[in-house]
């Protein structure tokens, strides 16, 4: 007689995501019929996004630690970052020029009528924007204290610190296994918890979604419906032809099934219009796919500060549509230089609520001032254009991600193969794959070198 092998458990957490597209739709119709008490339910979804921040830096140090701890060489880190800086830097070029481009065909801003309202709100966020500049983000980059980093959110400082403390196990050999196998327990653990808060993700996104359309509503859509469809169509230019191309050429994956893959992390982006609540499950699932722990742990972080495709394509749609909207329209080698030296003050405004629209006004009062009024007329609907530009920025890092450890040779792309087509599904109770990452504690040479 035969037996019947057990069936393998039911994923509950494909409830969690269709509850979270009923909890959008929920808060969208709030937000149209009753606006007031949809703008009151914003905690809920600041609520969510900051339970998700808290959980960044300790998920970061981990998997950075146990990855680099375990590469047997520190120049190969090494190379892992200066590839990826690299490759932020053109990509950020390329998408710049898209948004050029579309921009000028489109012509958007025409027409529009400034108001001493609007006036006014383009001021407030002009001085957020000179709140940072590219020498205090440097400098902001090293901790006041080793624990400080955790403790202050700041993403880049605790790359800084978990890098340090990778090399430093590296120089311990032997002696730095216990160090790491119990960093490995501690991974699981953070990555429980984790777990455990994506439960609220429905709560977060009714809430989120009813206070933005409940503040905004339909009328800044209308007026405004040019420059976001131009953006929403660059953006998906940018994200299927660019992106698409680049990362069949070098690493032969399809982009359409890596999107797939990552679909649960695009759902949660657009229901919390933040691209930092997928961070940690973007970690978590590049490992899964084949990608080696320190490719991953370098290259996500890094690339959340400075792999900016949708902002540096927000940035330049923004700029032409503010110039036009004032009556100022910029030459081209004004648009170049103007745009260049957003692209470089974008980096030091990553950590700053609302960072594009404060980037735009911040750039625009150091280098044409007579444009910064023009800001006020983008308020209204920049938050439905962050969500663009999250979902944008979200989809570089990963292909990014992909393309490093194909090119460093830490890339199992026979395993990505299996993932990706769904028979090696990712486990959403731990985060953690045991069949495929080293084990904490391991040699040196454990994290796997894939050809």
């Amino acid at each position: 007689m035969t037996t019947t092998p057990n069936p393998a458990p039911r994923d509950r957490t494909h409830y969690l995501y269709l509850a979270v597209i009923v909890a959008v739709l929920l808060g969208i119709a709030l937000g149209l019929v009753a606006p007031d008490a949809g703008v009151a339910l914003k905690p809920l979804g600041t609520a969510f996004v900051a339970l998700i921040k808290m959980m960044i830096s300790p998920i970061i140090f981990c998997t950075i630690v146990l990855g680099v701890g375990s590469v047997a060489q520190a120049a190969k880190v090494g190379k892992v970052g200066g590839l990826a800086i690299g490759y932020f830097l053109v990509m950020s070029t390329v998408a710049l020029a898209i948004g050029l481009l579309v921009g000028n065909v489109l012509h958007p801003g025409e027409g529009l009528q400034l108001t001493d309202e609007l006036r006014k709100a383009a001021e407030e966020q002009a001085a957020k924007g000179g709140e940072s500049d590219t020498t205090s983000f440097l400098l902001g980059i090293i901790p006041a204290t080793f624990v400080s980093a955790f403790t202050e959110g700041q993403v880049l400082q605790t790359l800084l610190v978990a890098l340090l403390t990778g090399f430093a196990l590296q120089a311990m050999g032997e002696r730095a296994v216990p160090i790491l196998r119990g960093l490995g327990h501690v991974q699981r653990l953070v990555f429980r918890v984790l777990a455990m808060i994506m439960w609220a993700a429905p709560v977060g996104a009714f809430g989120a979604m009813a206070a933005v359309v409940g503040a905004g509503g339909f009328d800044a859509l209308r007026s405004l419906a040019l420059l976001m469809g131009g953006f929403y169509l660059t953006c998906l230019l940018f994200v299927g032809v660019v992106l698409g191309t680049v990362l069949w050429l070098g690493a032969r994956i399809n982009l359409l099934s890596l999107l797939r893959y990552l679909g649960r992390e695009f759902l949660l982006i657009l229901s919390t219009s933040s691209s930092e609540s997928a961070l940690p499950r973007l970690i978590a699932k590049m490992e899964h796919l084949g990608v080696s722990r320190a490719v991953a742990g370098i290259t996500v972080p890094t690339g959340y500060s400075f792999n900016l495709d949708g902002t540096a394509i927000y940035l330049t749609m923004a700029t032409l549509f503010v110039a036009r909207a004032t009556g100022f329209p910029l030459s081209a080698g004004e648009q170049i230089g103007l745009l260049v030296f957003m692209i470089i003050a974008s980096k030091g405004a990553a950590g700053v609520t609302g960072a594009g629209l404060a980037t735009l006004a911040g750039g625009l009062q150091a280098h044409r001032p007579a444009l910064v009024d023009g800001v006020g007329l983008i308020v209204g609907i920049d938050r439905f254009m962050s969500e663009a530009r999250a979902l944008t920025n979200f989809a570089g890092n990963a292909v990014a991600t992909v393309l490093i450890g194909s090119w460093v040779g830490d890339f199992d792309r026979s395993r990505a193969e299996e993932v990706l087509a769904g028979r090696v599904p990712f486990d959403e109770a731990t985060f953690v794959d045991e069949g495929h990452a080293p084990a904490p504690g391991a040699e040196p040479a454990a994290t796997p070198v894939h050809s």
